[in-house]
């Protein structure tokens, strides 16, 4: 049996909230025991999809990502639990919470530092994502999250597979300062950067400005350059978090801005005169 892998496209990922959704249906009320006793109804998300909201308005982007277990290699939850194989690794890489040996010492759902662990205080135990272990002994391919993903950006692959090596090649991994720390078997393939933009007018002529040059400098001296489209709109997408220089020109008038740090948020400069 070979070792499994998530990778989740964040770019295909339209928030459909499938995945959460039959995530729920597959564990709320059934036993799966000994993988999984039931999820509650309300409190546990073993795959919730997260929303984030990118700049203000008119300037938004949203993005959705996957969150569950990420099944890691050197999960810190095994190493902290204080009872032998109540939490395990099977050979095709999934970690499992045994229901029938967790006596409820909570100790796993302190030390995850992906806080996908949660605590069930009518059974006594700690519950997580699975990744449907018991689906797969019976014969399925994926779980049912991945089954359920209309647009795939949600797979289960072999981490042996051509396709899922060049994949993980172009991948990330949430939380990447963990990355060698927990090697986690969930890989993220476009996760969103930061971006700056705004839209140029004339004051005078009380119209948008199609056509400047857009131009931004990185502290470590990389150029990007764009210009405004036909609604006067310039965009700067996918950078890395920093501080930046802009400068815009048309018709032989510019207009600078300086030090625009984008280490916590993305910027939108809303409509700037050109004067």
């Amino acid at each position: 049996m070979g070792k499994k892998v998530f990778i989740i496209d964040v770019g295909k990922c339209n928030g459909c909230y499938c995945c959460q959704v039959v995530c729920k249906d597959e564990h709320v009320g059934n036993d799966w025991t000994p993988i999984a006793k039931p999820q509650p109804e309300v409190g546990q998300f073993w795959l919730m999809l997260t929303e984030r909201v990118r700049g203000n308005v008119p300037k938004v982007k949203v993005s959705y990502r996957p969150h569950l277990c990420m099944h890691c290699d050197d999960a810190p939850c095994m190493a902290a639990c204080k009872v032998e194989d109540a939490i395990y690794k099977r050979e095709d890489g999934l970690v499992i919470i045994d229901p029938l040996k967790c006596t409820g010492c909570k100790a796993c759902v302190d030390v995850c530092p992906y806080d996908a662990i949660y605590f069930n205080e009518d059974l006594n135990l700690a519950q997580k994502c699975t990744g449907c272990a018991h689906l797969l002994d019976d014969g399925w391919s994926e779980p049912r999250c991945a089954d359920a993903c209309p647009t795939l950006a949600l797979r289960l692959y072999d981490e042996d597979d051509e396709e899922a090596k060049a994949l993980i090649a172009k991948a990330q991994v949430w939380k990447p300062e963990l990355k060698d720390q927990v090697k986690p078997r969930v890989y993220y393939l476009n996760i969103p950067k930061r971006f700056i933009a705004g839209t140029l007018y004339d004051p005078v002529e009380e119209e948008v400005i199609i056509g400047a040059k857009a131009t931004l400098k990185a502290s470590d001296g990389t150029v990007l350059t764009t210009e405004t489209d036909s609604y006067g709109d310039f965009w700067f997408e996918g950078i890395e978090p920093g501080v930046y220089d802009l400068e815009l020109s048309y018709g032989g008038k510019s207009k600078s801005f300086a030090g625009l740090d984008t280490r916590e948020v993305e910027i939108n400069l809303g409509d700037i005169p050109l004067t």
